[in-house]
């Protein structure tokens, strides 16, 4: 039997790196910065779980980053509900939307896949922008603050706070996850789906579950967000925030959760450090992800963990013998 430090140590890093960064940010910007990297790894830890441990592309996950969003806009803005009830609401909302599309959507394979997830993402954009009396439309919302029973968060080290024990917790659960007989359900779905069939694995129930799954934790990330910015629009549920997610798996790592932190990281810290090429940064960052994809293909923590010779922490490959393990089928 693994032991709790064994099987969590690199989540009791985690939890030390995020303890001791404020020793060395050194004013709100940096704050700023950490504070966004750590909603965006939010995000990805849960569309890694559907792409890079089910197998399932979805290009359309900014669409359910800004249904959450705009759900605490709306509900906070026009409606007065406190900000907790407008988060669980558009939480709600969201997985039931998720839940009725999943299983039409997810007999998709491929490109076919991808297209369609992405129809879905460009709807909710347009339904946001077109929904002008409710949303601002193009122009946007002003979204109040976050209080917890008449407490306000207030201040960048208040938030931080914040983002740091929801990454935390978002990281815990996946790793749970990934070492269940559901995690190891859903690895087996991405290594053969026909064989997980055969093993008696319901496919179609779990990858609607993660899929749910996914998507909630997108709308959370963008409550929360919508919150601490406080003034949101459309683009966030754009197609090209969606590509902006995808592009943070692939290139920290598929199947790997702190490769979605560090890909959230990267892609969050990077355009800030090319700002400097004034004209030229989107060529730049295009040529810095071509030559990841190109030399470190798996991914930035599975390709490095694996030219160390040892698999990468929180991380899982698809391998046909958790067929086995995770058959009999119910987990």
């Amino acid at each position: 039997m693994k032991t709790f430090a064994s099987r969590h140590s690199g989540l009791l890093i985690l939890a030390l790196v995020l303890a001791v960064l404020p020793l060395a940010l050194p004013n709100s910007y940096y704050y700023d910065v950490a504070i966004r990297i750590a909603l965006n790894a939010m995000v990805v830890i849960g569309l890694n779980l559907l792409m890079g441990y089910t197998g399932q592309i979805s290009l359309g996950h900014a669409g359910f980053f800004g249904m959450g969003a705009y759900a605490s806009a709306v509900l906070t803005t026009h409606y007065n509900w406190p900000p907790v009830a407008a988060l669980a609401a558009g939480a709600a909302a969201t997985g039931l939307l998720a839940l009725v599309l999943a299983r039409p959507v997810l007999k998709l394979k491929g490109h076919t896949l991808a297209m369609a997830t992405l129809g879905l993402g460009i709807i909710i954009s347009i339904v946001i922008n077109n929904e002008g009396q409710w949303t601002g439309g193009p122009d946007g919302i002003a979204v109040p603050g976050f209080a917890v029973f008449g407490f306000e968060i207030t201040g960048e080290k208040s938030w931080y706070a914040v983002a740091a024990a929801l990454l935390l917790l978002v990281t815990w659960f996946a790793l749970n996850l990934i070492d269940s007989p559901v995690g190891r359900a859903l690895q087996a779905i991405h290594g053969s789906e026909v064989a997980s069939r055969v093993a008696g694995i319901d496919t179609t129930r779990f990858k609607v579950r993660v899929f749910v799954l996914s998507a909630v934790v997108a709308s959370i990330a963008g409550s929360i967000s919508a919150h601490y910015i406080g003034f949101i629009t459309p683009n966030m549920a754009g197609f090209f925030h969606s590509i902006e997610l995808v592009t943070m798996v692939v290139v920290g790592g598929m199947a790997s959760v702190f490769g979605s932190i560090l890909g959230a990281a990267l892609l969050t810290v990077l355009p800030q450090l090319l700002s400097a090429f004034e004209g030229w940064e989107v060529v730049v960052f295009g040529a810095i992800l071509m030559l990841t994809m190109i030399f470190l293909p798996r991914g930035l923590v599975p390709s490095l963990a694996r030219r160390r010779g040892k698999p990468a922490a929180g991380s899982g490959a698809a391998p046909l013998k958790l067929v086995k393990k995770a058959g009999g089928g119910h987990a």
